[in-house]
C-alpha cells in the first residue's frame, strides 16, 4: 500500500517512529564519538617510565631492558607495544559493546515509542473520529439526522473549532430542510381551498338545467383536471407529512396493515389478479396511519404500474428482529440503473416528467419517506420478466 493511502493515524505513528529513530541515532553517534575520545586520550601508557612497580618486586631498568626482581627480563618497546595492543582490544571492546547494546536498546525503545506514537494519535484522532460517525449517521439518516450536533467536550482546540464549524453548518442545513417542507406544506394546505372552490363551480355549472352539451364536455374536462390537480396537491401534503419523524409510536403489525391495503386495492385492480397472500405477523413500533399509507401507496403502485393480465403478491415477515414487508409484480422491463430514479419525487422510468394517468410519481417517494421516518430501509430488485420486488424493512418490536 502507497503513502498516500495510509491513515493519519498510521502516518502520525510513522512520523513519531521516525523522529524517535532518527533522534536515537544522533545520540548514539555522539555518545559513542564522545567514548572513543575518552579512551583514546585517557588509556595511554607513558612507556619512558623507567621502572613498573609490579607487584611487591622493584625492576630495574637498563639499555631499554627492564629486569624484574626475579630476574625476569622485558625490552621496553616490546612491553609499550603490548600495552598499546591492550588499549586498543579494550577501547574496540567498549566501543563495540556501546555500539551493540546501544543499538539493541535503541530498536527496542524504539518499538515502545511507536507503540505509543500509534496510541497517542489515536486519541489525538477521536475527535475526528466522532465527526465522521456523526457524518456518516447523518448521510444515512437522509435529512432527519441533521438535529444531531457533535458533543464538544474536550480543549479549546482546532479540532473543537472544527466541531463548531461543523455543527453550525448542520444547523443550516436543518433549518433550511424544515423550511422547504414547511413551505411544500403551507403551499399545498392553501392550495386546496381555491381548488375545492373551483371544482364546486364546475360541478354547478354543468349540472345547471339548460347547459349545452359543449359546455357540459368542457366541464367535464375541468372538472377532471381539476380532480387531478387535488389529487397532486394531497400528494404533496402526504409527502411533506411523512417526513416527520413520529412523535409517538405503538406496536403496529405489518401483516394488519398489509391485509387493510390489498383490501382497499382490490375493487380498483383493473385486471390484476392478487394472489393469496402470505401474511405472518410482523410487529414494529410505529405510526399507524403512515404505516397504511406506505402499505397503500406500494399496493397502489404495484397496480397501476402492472400488466392487464398481471399479478402481484403481498408477503409480511419477522426476519433477525425486524419486520419485512415485500410486494411482488408483473409489469414492464426495469433496468437496474432505473431503480432509484423510481425514488424520486415527480419521476418516472422514462425520466420524464409525469402526465397522462400514471399517477404523478410520489408513490415510491412517499414510501422512502416513511420508512426513513421509522429508522428502516426500503429496497427494490427489478424482475428479469417484468415487474419490480419492493421490500421494506422496519426495526421489530
Amino acid at each position: 500500500m502507497r503513502p498516500r493511502d495510509w491513515t493519519i493515524q498510521g502516518r502520525l505513528t510513522v512520523l513519531y517512529g521516525s523522529l524517535f529513530f532518527v533522534a536515537g541515532a544522533v545520540l548514539l553517534a555522539l555518545t559513542y564519538l564522545l567514548v572513543w575520545q575518552g579512551l583514546t586520550s585517557r588509556l595511554r601508557v607513558d612507556v619512558s617510565v623507567p621502572a613498573f612497580r609490579l607487584g611487591a618486586a622493584v625492576p630495574s631498568a637498563k639499555d631499554g631492558v627492564i629486569e624484574l626482581a626475579d630476574g625476569t627480563k622485558l625490552n621496553v618497546s616490546q612491553l609499550a607495544e603490548q600495552v598499546r595492543e591492550r588499549e586498543q582490544a579494550t577501547r574496540d571492546t567498549v566501543l563495540g559493546n556501546l555500539l551493540t547494546q546501544g543499538g539493541v536498546a535503541l530498536v527496542g525503545v524504539g518499538l515502545l515509542a511507536v507503540a505509543f506514537g500509534w496510541l497517542l494519535a489515536r486519541r489525538a484522532l477521536q475527535p475526528v473520529h466522532r465527526i465522521t460517525e456523526t457524518a456518516g449517521r447523518i448521510a444515512r439518516a437522509d435529512s432527519r439526522g441533521l438535529h444531531e450536533r457533535i458533543p464538544i467536550d474536550g480543549p479549546r482546540d482546532e479540532v473543537a473549532e472544527l466541531a463548531r464549524t461543523f455543527n453550525s453548518m448542520l444547523e443550516r442545513l436543518n433549518r433550511s430542510f424544515d423550511g422547504q417542507r414547511r413551505f411544500v406544506a403551507n403551499a399545498s394546505h392553501e392550495l386546496r381551498t381555491p381548488l375545492a372552490v373551483q371544482r364546486a363551480l364546475i360541478e354547478i355549472t354543468t349540472t345547471r338545467p339548460g347547459t349545452s352539451a359543449d359546455a357540459q364536455q368542457l366541464g367535464d374536462g375541468l372538472l377532471e383536471l381539476n380532480i387531478r390537480h387535488e389529487n397532486l396537491i394531497d400528494g404533496l401534503l402526504m409527502l411533506a407529512d411523512s417526513q416527520n419523524e413520529p412523535t409517538e409510536t405503538v406496536p403496529v403489525d405489518l401483516a394488519e396493515v398489509a391485509a387493510r391495503a390489498l383490501e382497499t386495492a382490490g375493487p380498483r385492480a383493473d385486471g390484476v389478479r392478487i394472489e393469496e397472500p402470505a401474511l405472518a405477523a410482523a410487529p414494529v413500533p410505529g405510526d399507524p396511519v403512515l404505516l397504511e399509507r406506505m402499505a397503500h401507496k406500494l399496493v397502489e403502485n404495484a397496480v397501476r404500474h402492472n400488466n392487464s393480465d398481471g399479478w402481484l403478491r403481498v408477503s409480511t415477515s419477522s426476519r433477525d428482529g425486524a419486520g419485512v414487508l415485500t410486494v411482488t409484480n408483473t409489469g414492464p422491463v426495469i433496468r437496474a440503473y432505473e431503480v432509484e430514479t423510481m425514488f424520486q419525487p415527480f419521476r418516472r422510468l422514462d425520466r420524464e416528467r409525469v402526465s397522462g394517468d400514471r399517477g404523478f410519481g410520489l408513490g415510491l417517494s412517499i414510501v422512502r419517506a416513511i420508512v426513513d421516518a421509522h429508522g428502516g430501509e426500503v429496497t427494490a430488485v427489478p424482475r428479469t420478466d417484468g415487474g419490480l420486488t419492493v421490500t421494506v424493512r422496519l426495526p421489530g418490536c
